[in-house]
């Protein structure tokens, strides 16, 4: 099997808070968008989060049939117009045999909203009524299955779930199957649709929600004044592919996935490490295998979720991975802060903001964060997004169950 063949990214596609395209999404991030607001999926009256990060004018139809609409969730819908565009975008479909052409979409929870209506169903009127589409509507590996029957993917379609680090560990999945041999291409990315109200209730009461009913008071990563994350929906997709393929067929390359660090916490179904152990190693084996040299400069998309143990471990675990020294001289930032935490679909989002913002030169910000916390003493791009050239992109994504997810990029080499 071939071993260590480039992985490039040659196609994106976006479904967001922040707009249903790349170039939409990518310039607010940018501007340093809020795309935060008040939830109007459900009727929040009893519920004290009373915002969200929601897609808006969403047309399932423009990407799907009318049946199939009806046969799939909305987080399903969401993956499927991603992936399209990406594919689309980088017009690998055909340049690639079928059974070289592999799948790897991330979700955190699958159908939850059909779980809900069809469990609804079933209290309300009795099993009868429940759908027959009931489970291939709900079960997390559905996205990825649609998306490779689609596009005739005969390869690997694997879904990764690793609650919030679903969408990282999908992408750092696709790029070893290229990077060994498996496949020549991946469609990967993550997709969610958590805003309803078993899901909300949930994160509610376990304490992890916002509930501040200010949109620019609530998802404040890094900030003292935080008190949770503010729950956000949408879909990312990459397409990967084998460097040399790319090159071949003339394919526009975007950037190198050049490292992937995945770990496990072993600590607590929920809480991070209190010595951020996880966090960091999964940092530095994507520094390793990205070839980082200390003194560079380094581009950290942070979880930053805006949940107080979460910020201030991660800023730990920047530390132990890249050094004191270096970590204050690197440059970190919270996209969360515009779009929510996408849970599922958090890395890859963030991993497309790692690879735009390698291209441009232009790192997105931290917005609203005015009160840093004294544990928070990092440059997280506050405020404005900023210039800069940065040599090494890194993205983490933490998830509960302990894992941890770190993917590295880089500017093209030819």
């Amino acid at each position: 099997m071939t071993e260590n063949r480039r992985v490039v990214v040659t196609g994106l596609g976006a479904i967001t808070p922040l707009g249903n395209d790349v170039q939409t999404c990518w310039e607010n991030l940018k501007a340093g968008k809020n795309g935060i607001g008040p939830i109007t999926a459900f009727d929040t009256t009893d519920f004290k989060a009373k915002l969200a990060a929601q897609v808006r004018d969403f047309d399932p139809m423009a990407y799907l049939e009318r049946n199939d609409v009806l046969r799939t969730d909305r987080y399903a819908q969401f993956a499927v117009a991603a992936a399209q565009q990406a594919v689309e975008d980088s017009g690998i479909v055909g340049t690639v045999a079928p059974e070289r052409l592999a799948v790897s979409f991330g979700s955190g929870i699958g159908g939850i909203g059909t779980f809900e209506t069809e469990h609804t169903k079933l209290l309300n009127r009795g099993p009868r009524r429940v759908s027959p589409l009931f489970v291939p509507m709900m079960i997390p590996n559905m996205a990825a299955g649609l998306i490779a029957i689609r596009h005739d993917c005969r390869g690997s379609a694997m879904p990764a779930v690793t609650a919030c680090a679903s969408g990282s560990n999908a992408i750092g999945e696709a790029l070893r199957l290229i990077r060994h041999g498996y496949a020549d291409a991946v469609i990967t990315g993550g997709a969610e649709a958590p805003i309803c109200p078993s899901a909300v209730a949930g994160f509610i009461n376990m304490q992890a929600l916002s509930v501040s009913e200010n949109p620019d008071e609530a998802s404040l990563p890094f900030d003292k004044r935080r008190g949770g994350f503010v729950i956000g929906e949408g879909a990312v997709a990459l397409i990967l592919e084998e460097y040399d393929h790319a090159v071949a067929r003339g394919a526009v390359i975007y950037g190198e996935v050049c490292g992937y660090g995945s770990t496990c916490d072993a600590h607590h179904i929920t809480a991070p490490h209190p010595e951020a152990r996880g966090g960091a190693q999964a940092m530095m084996d994507a520094m390793r295998e990205a070839g980082y040299v200390p003194g560079e400069t380094v581009y950290v998309n942070a979880h930053g979720t805006g949940t107080p143990m979460n910020d201030k471990l991660e800023t730990q675990a920047v530390k132990l991975a890249l050094g004191e020294e270096n970590a204050r001289k690197a440059y970190v930032s919270s996209t969360k802060s515009m779009t929510g935490h996408m849970l599922g679909a958090a890395g890859a989002i963030e991993a497309m903001a790692c690879v735009l913002a390698l291209r441009e030169g232009i790192l997105p910000p931290t917005i609203n964060l005015t009160e840093p916390d004294e544990s928070c003493d990092l440059n997280y791009v506050p405020g404005r997004a900023v210039r800069v050239q940065a040599t090494l992109a890194l993205s983490n994504s933490l998830g509960f169950g302990g894992h941890n997810a770190c993917l590295a990029f880089r500017k093209v080499k030819l």
